[in-house]
This record gives structure tokens, sequence and C-alpha cells, in this order.
């Protein structure tokens, strides 16, 4: 076998080697991107091991730019199907992000503001519960302090039932738990009724609204609801690692009668595309989604009474809910990030507002947050170090 004979080559040799499949053609100018695939590379497969993760796909972005992505390990076990960055992932609750864009492009339209309460707005049911004196209010749900339960209301994809309307869904169990601002309940619950307020205000479907006014400015052609059949081909299977077989099982997939909290399927460069629009204050190749003062209010921290580590251990002290990001300090920046998880599938995004530079990733593993913070973390200073002068 003839040698490669120009560095760039024997660099993708290398990489190649690890398992990583990397995407060509990065803007060179801006960081030394052949040093940084191959320390990725590294890493990726160091996190992948003791995560017990079967395949995972990456992209970094920095300004208006996906700068690298690459795709590792096996997204079918059994037929031994590699993954790509056009494989399949569910993004879980990384959607919940989308879904507060909706909610605020409602607000901007002039049909509610952050501070009043839910219950004003709803007529076909109420949230049963609520004090007048304290009420529920958007802001709440978006925090995830309005005392609603987590809920989820599993339906096996091939199974026999499947989730309820939103408004029967909403009717029989939005009741509250506690009162707002006990503490934090992450509650998926609240965002199904987000659903229905867009839908609500709007007078569009939910999905047909998200896929006019989100999936469709931002290009993300590859991520919905209900995979078409292309997507379907392209699916990377769920899996659970079990101890005591000390094997890889395939997981059961699922809806969820709060669906619009997360049963959302995509791409990794669709989701570096909402990264890209994270980072540019709303804004993606010229589509604005949401005004300069709405993203500034999404990116402040609501309730400094509610801080510290959220999401399975992310960041430190200084995190706490924006509306739905998590908001964080660290080393003199400010990071967004959210994760995503539901049998079989941990997602997770993360983005530096100082440096304009972004991580994201999607895998087939299950709960391995702690394990993708790591590496999110680990890539932030792999692509500072690697920058060019």
């Amino acid at each position: 076998m003839q040698k490669p004979r120009s560095k760039r080559l024997r660099m993708l040799a290398a990489i190649l080697a690890l398992g990583l499949i990397p995407l060509l053609g990065w803007p060179e100018q801006q960081v030394d991107v052949e040093k940084l695939s191959s320390q990725l590379g590294v890493e990726i497969k160091q996190t992948m091991a003791t995560g017990k993760i079967p395949s995972a796909t990456i992209a970094l972005v920095c300004d208006n730019a996906i700068i690298w992505t690459g795709s590792c390990g096996n997204s079918n076990l059994w037929a031994g199907t590699p993954a790509v960055r056009e494989t399949v992932y569910l993004i879980g609750s990384t959607f919940k992000t989308m879904s507060t864009y909706a909610l605020l492009q409602q607000m901007e339209a002039g049909k509610f503001k952050l501070d009043d309460p839910v219950n004003d707005y709803l007529t076909e049911f109420k949230i049963k519960g609520d004090d007048p004196a304290n009420p529920v209010t958007f802001r709440h749900l978006l925090t995830h302090t309005s005392g609603l339960p987590g809920d989820f209301g599993a339906h096996p994809v091939w199974g026999t039932t499947v989730p309820p309307s939103l408004q029967d869904y909403l009717q029989a169990k939005l009741q509250l738990k506690t009162p707002p601002m006990t503490k934090l309940v992450y509650s998926n619950m609240a965002f199904t009724l987000v659903a229905y307020l867009v839908e609500k205000f709007s007078g569009i479907p939910f999905k047909e609204y998200i896929q006019t006014h989100i999936f469709d400015p931002l290009e993300m052609n590859d991520t919905a609801f209900a995979p078409r059949p292309d997507m379907e081909e392209r699916l990377a299977i769920p899996y659970m690692f079990n101890s005591r077989k000390e094997r890889q099982q395939p997981a059961i997939r699922v809806k969820a009668n709060v669906w619009p909290a997360g049963i959302v399927y995509g791409t990794i460069l669709n989701q570096a595309n909402w990264l890209i629009a994270n980072l540019n204050e709303g804004e993606f190749n010229g589509h604005r989604l949401i005004s300069k003062n709405t993203f500034k209010q999404m990116m402040t921290r609501q309730f400094e009474r509610f801080t510290g580590p959220i999401g399975n251990g992310w960041l430190n002290q200084t995190t706490g809910y924006g509306l739905t990001w998590w908001i964080s300090q660290h080393e003199g920046d400010t990071l967004f990030a959210h994760s995503g998880s539901v049998n079989g599938y941990t997602a997770f995004m993360v983005g530096n507002l100082n440096k304009k530079t972004g991580f994201a990733i999607l895998t087939n593993g299950h709960r391995a947050h702690s394990h993708l913070y790591k590496l999110a973390l680990r890539s932030f200073e792999l692509l500072e170090e690697n920058r060019l002068e």
C-alpha cells in the first residue's frame, strides 16, 4: 500500500485509524483543524469507551460556520453500520429550546407578557391548583419553576396505544404538584403546555408552526417529529448497556404524551445550525427568529435563588436557568447549554457567547450526560489551543 505523501493525507490517515470520519473543507485560516481533528479523535474514543456509547456524531461551530464535524462508532451494532454525519438520532430535550423560540415569537407578536398568569389565557381547561394570588406565569413555565410535575407517558412506537391530543392530555393531567417558585422541578408537562399555547396564540398546529417558523428558516431539513422514510433509513438504534451481561442491548423506541418536550429526531448538522443561530443572537443566514432584546432575556439567569449544577451535573455553582437554556459562567465567559435524554439516546449542546464557539453531540448511548459534558469542555480547550494567529 502506498503511503500518503502530503501532511494533510498523513493526518487524515491517522484520524481514520482512530475510527473517526471527519468533515473535510474546514476554514483553515481560523483553526489548525488537522491537529484539532487528531486530538479530538483520541478524546472522543476515550469518551465513548468510558461512557459505554456505541456511536456519536459531533460538530464544532464558530461564528456563522461549522468548522469541524466527525462521526465515530456504529449506529447499528448488529449490522455494523458506521455512524456518519447524516445519521439520525433522537435529539430529546435540546428541542425545548426551539419550542421556547416559538413561544417567544408569539410574545413579540403581543400575545402575552412573560409575567402574565398562564391561566388567564386558557379557556378549554385551566391549571388545576393554581392560586390567583401566586399564579403560574409564562416565565415559570420556561424556567421549570411552575410547580408542574415532570411526567412522560411512554408509548412503544410499535405498541397499540398512542399519545392523546395536546388538549386531551392537558385537560386530564394539568395540575400543580407544588406552588410556583417552591423548587426546581424539571417539567416535560410544562413544555407540552408551551406547545399548546403556541397553537392557541398562532392558530397553527404546533408541528406545522415549528416546521415553518423554526426548522425551515434554520435549514434544518433533517429534523422532524416523525422521521421521513429517508430519515428512518439513517436512524441510529437506541442502546442501553447491560452491566450484568457486559453488553449493549437495544432499547424500546417510544413515543410520549409529552412529545413536544423532546420526541424529535435530527442530525448533527441540523443541531449545528441551531447552535449557530444562538451564537448569533437569534439570527441564521440573514433570517432573524427573535429580536436581540428577547435573545438577551433568554440568555440571562432568571432566578438567582435557583443556581448550581443542573441537568445531571452541568456545570458549576453559577449555573441557572435562563429562558430554558442553562446559563453558566466559565473562565470569564458566558455559556448556554442543554441536554436531551430518552432511553438509549443522549444529546448535548453548548455555546460560548463570548468566543462565539459551540459544541454539539448526538449519541445512541444511555444517560451519558457527564461524559458528554467533559468532552464538550475538552473540545473547547482544544479549539482554543489550535486557533491560528
